[in-house]
């Protein structure tokens, strides 16, 4: 079972841009430092659900401060960019990582982001499959051309292409310079350090892409191109363990490998929250979450003036602290234990920063690799 934070960079009423940013890096660092195995970084723009508006550069950074975890975008908004864009920084930060970068993408929703990067509201409705398909291509293939709909361009060489990494840098001076970076916290963390490849697959296969799936839409889209899914913290048990067997049924159908569908990793998306017992857990985030929900979700603008109902936040808390490990170190493990048998899943992409402050952030970080991690055997 992989453990991961999920990192909004979160902005709670009151706080400063900065100090959401600084908390997601903090966070970073800890979740490393304690043993966890990915961090999971948010993109929004223009609202302060989340001030991180480039997920990718933020990876960027973070991957360099980092030598073990993998870090992951969850997800980059394809509809807001080029996809060649999007593959060429990916490829980059595959390589430049040693493996260690995982590409999250999704369709993002209709807000006004599609209007100010220029992108027009068919992307978001229309040309996502397109996009998706380029992107891939991009990341698979030594030259790309397109003569699609949206995307139309003569063939141009893949550069920096991400198969270097097994064919031309794995096993040379690159790779020594990686092992010698990694080696010493591969030993610590009590054991639970993996090859920077053990999730995405050879190194050669490219970076790991992975897409946020919402609907039975997004799931066949998934699974006729083998990409393990990203599902949302607001899905239970019930509902994951449909859109899983849902996934499997449209991937034998595309005629993927029957070895590829047993072995994707799919990573759901939750909320963690530590404390000696579940009321005390659960009040941390019901205290905080629903102020934060409120003014950042309540900050979407959508791109044509539709109205886009948003839940209760207070309700919307309640539902996370019930589905979620939320609660004692035992009830944590407990949770986690039983969303992978029900559903099949091993991945996790926990919020740990609910509580909206820094230090208990930082706890609730260190609880889960001290004191929760070692019950998952």
């Amino acid at each position: 079972m992989r453990v991961g934070a999920f990192v909004l960079a979160a902005q709670f009423p009151g706080q400063g841009q900065g100090e959401a940013l600084h908390r997601a890096v903090r966070t970073t660092d800890l979740t490393e430092a304690c043993g966890l195995d990915s961090v999971w970084l948010a993109e929004h723009h223009f609202v302060p659900y989340g001030v991180c508006p480039s997920a990718v550069t933020l990876a960027a950074l973070l991957l360099g401060r980092t030598r073990r975890i993998r870090v992951g975008t969850a997800v980059s908004v394809l509809p807001n960019v080029h996809p060649v864009a999007l593959g060429e920084q990916a490829a980059l930060l595959h390589l430049v990582s040693g493996g260690r970068f995982t590409l999250g993408v999704g369709r993002g929703g209709p807000w006004v982001d599609l209007e100010v990067f220029g992108t027009g509201l068919r992307a978001y409705e229309q040309d996502f499959p397109e996009s998706l398909d380029l992107l891939m291509r991009w990341l698979r293939e030594p030259r790309v051309s397109a003569s699609g709909e949206r995307f139309s361009f003569r063939e141009v060489p893949v550069v920096p292409r991400p198969d270097e990494l097994h064919d031309g840098l794995h096993g040379g001076r690159y790779d020594r310079l990686f092992n010698a970076r990694t080696d010493g916290a591969r030993g610590g963390a009590r054991g639970r350090a993996r090859d920077a490849t053990a999730v995405g697959g050879r190194a050669g296969d490219g970076p790991e892409t992975v897409l946020a799936c919402t609907s039975p839409r997004s799931v066949k889209m998934a699974a006729e191109r083998g990409l393990p899914m990203l599902l949302g913290m607001h899905c239970g048990d019930e509902e994951k363990a449909d859109m899983v067997a849902l996934w499997r049924t449209h991937a034998r159908a595309a005629g993927r490998p029957a070895t590829e569908i047993a072995d994707t990793a799919h990573v759901s998306a939750g909320v963690a929250q530590i404390a000696d017992g579940r009321s005390e857990a659960a009040e941390t985030l019901v205290k905080t979450m629903p102020g934060w929900l409120r003014q950042g979700l309540g900050a979407h603008v959508t791109v044509d003036g539709r109205i886009r109902p948003m839940r209760d936040p207070v309700a919307y808390t309640e539902l996370l602290c019930g589905l979620h490990p939320v609660g004692t170190p035992r009830l944590a493990a407990d949770r986690l234990a039983a969303t992978a048998e029900r559903t099949g899943i091993t991945r996790f992409a926990l919020l740990v920063e609910g509580s909206g402050d820094l230090a208990a952030t930082e706890e609730n970080v260190r609880r889960l690799g001290a004191e929760v991690l070692p019950l998952l055997g």
